[in-house]
């Protein structure tokens, strides 16, 4: 706000626009927004405007999701097609919303039976404390850096949780996901898999806008059977075990940075192989991680395509994250993109969406994409 202050009083004082833009190194466009903003709004228009929306996209109004509630408690037989009559009938000024909206909100407030299945549902995703190697990893970027060559540089890293065993330390120029498999896949081969891998909420583990906050990175840590814990946005002592490494990483490896990332990834070696098999841990009462880790015994493989045996018909999700069935098209999220899914009718018209284990969201007849279930625990961050 103090450069906007500076600007528009300077402006007040007679200065001309253009030679101001200039010297300020903003476009005469953004000069007049500026101005025009004061003039309407007063200094309360040089604040930073939110980039929240006023609503979010496809948002059910809240009393229209407390009108279907109650036509349920009224009706506890009604599905979503008798509820979605009774609102057209009876409230003709609202726009109805779809049967799988309708039958999303009743299964997010747990008024949908769900059918018995044969097979068990993965666990939440709290965080969880264990004491056994391989049972828990830690991943994150280290904040980036530059090097001597003014690149970027952002290290990945994984940690084993109850050993503090640091199993990677990779120089990447960025956080795509395409390097982030490789370095994974590289430890996947080496190490085997973990049962659960703890991450923060930021690309390419997680993603505020995905569904459920799944990335194509977890999805594939789901396929491989490792389980995803997340961590609060903005909490980060919650991977507590993992910054404190980071802390030793930042003295010992990066200060000064080297000059290029052949250089700087020969340091992360050093610095690996100092720190697992050399530098004694006071948390560990003296011991190294080396001599706590062992590989786990559950290698990798390549994961197998999931079967949905219970399921009316299985769908391969496109690469635009669409289920394409005929000539409609619905859209899931480009998570999935590749991935198989299984369709199963579980009311009039309406289609359950499952990923392996795990419930997505519901379809209709004339809804063009899934809306989501109660989330199903595979991506949430941790309640504390």
């Amino acid at each position: 706000m103090d450069e906007r202050l500076k600007f528009v009083a300077r402006l007040l004082e007679g200065e001309k626009m253009a030679p101001l833009c200039r010297e300020f190194g903003i476009s005469r466009v953004t000069g007049y927004k500026i101005f025009n903003r004061y003039k309407t709004l007063g200094l309360e228009g040089l604040h930073d405007r939110s980039r929240r929306p006023y609503r979010q996209a496809n948002q059910l109004p809240y009393q229209v999701e407390r009108l279907i509630l109650q036509i349920k408690q009224e009706h506890p037989s009604w599905g979503a097609p008798k509820i979605r009559d009774k609102v057209i009938r009876e409230f003709a000024m609202l726009k109805p919303p779809a049967k799988s909206t309708i039958h999303a909100v009743l299964d997010r407030h747990g008024l949908v039976k769900r059918r018995k299945r044969k097979r068990r549902r993965a666990e939440g995703t709290d965080r969880h404390h264990v004491t056994e190697p391989n049972k828990l990893w830690c991943a994150d970027y280290k904040g980036e850096f530059m090097l001597g060559n003014k690149q970027y540089c952002y290290p990945l890293t994984i940690t084993d949780y109850s050993s503090r065993y640091l199993l990677a330390c990779e120089a990447l120029p960025s956080t795509r996901k395409d390097l982030a498999f490789t370095v994974f896949e590289r430890t996947f081969q080496q190490y085997g898999l973990p049962l659960a891998i703890r991450t923060d909420n930021g690309t390419p583990f997680g993603s505020g806008n995905a569904f459920f906050g799944l990335t194509q990175l977890s999805v594939w840590w789901l396929r491989l059977g490792i389980k995803i814990e997340r961590i609060q946005p903005g909490q980060p002592q919650q991977n507590g075990r993992h910054e404190p490494m980071h802390l030793t990483l930042k003295q010992d490896a990066t200060k000064p940075p080297s000059f290029n990332f052949l250089q700087q990834q020969e340091r992360f070696d050093q610095f690996v192989e100092i720190y697992n098999h050399q530098r004694p841990h006071q948390p560990l009462k003296g011991r190294y991680p080396g001599d706590l880790f062992t590989p786990s015994t559950r290698s990798y493989r390549p994961a197998r395509e999931p079967e949905y045996p219970f399921h009316d018909r299985t769908v391969r999700i496109t690469h635009c994250g669409r289920i394409c069935i005929g000539k409609r098209k619905i859209s899931l999220s480009r998570a999935f993109a590749g991935q198989m899914v299984g369709i199963r009718e579980v009311e009039d018209q309406i289609w359950l969406v499952s990923f392996m284990d795990y419930d997505l969201g519901f379809f209709d007849e004339k809804e063009g994409r899934v809306e989501p279930t109660a989330n199903p625990s595979i991506s949430v961050p941790a309640k504390v």
